[in-house]
């Protein structure tokens, strides 16, 4: 049986919004599928927890409250079209020029 190939809707320095909840970030890491631990998945409640064989997207997040680091599968996002940087603190630590939605990675991070 053929094995399916996936590609990332999103791409590294996108910044993304979530579907349903409150919140945008700048993409930072992709995983292929699923990759955080059966305890975390257990917890999303069930009629909107996502299937596991999809990119899960590591973000920057932030809300009107706070910055954080989120997890979240590739059916929950959507591009972000407000224009806005992302003021979350470790943004500067990967990430050097933003323009058109979309954060240039530092030189010295490419290898």
């Amino acid at each position: 049986m053929g094995e399916k190939i996936k590609s990332a809707r999103f791409q590294i320095g996108q910044v993304v919004r979530h579907r349903v909840f409150p919140f945008r970030g700048v993409v930072f890491d992709v995983d292929p599928e699923f990759s955080n631990t059966e305890d975390w998945y257990e917890a999303i409640p069930e009629d909107i927890r996502p299937t596991k064989d999809q990119p899960f997207y590591h973000l920057f997040a932030e809300n009107e409250d706070s910055e954080y680091v989120a997890y979240v599968s590739e059916q929950n996002l959507v591009p972000d079209k407000s224009g806005q940087p992302v003021r979350h603190p470790q943004v500067d630590e990967i990430f050097d020029h933003y323009s058109d939605g979309i954060y240039s990675v530092q030189g010295e991070l490419l290898n």
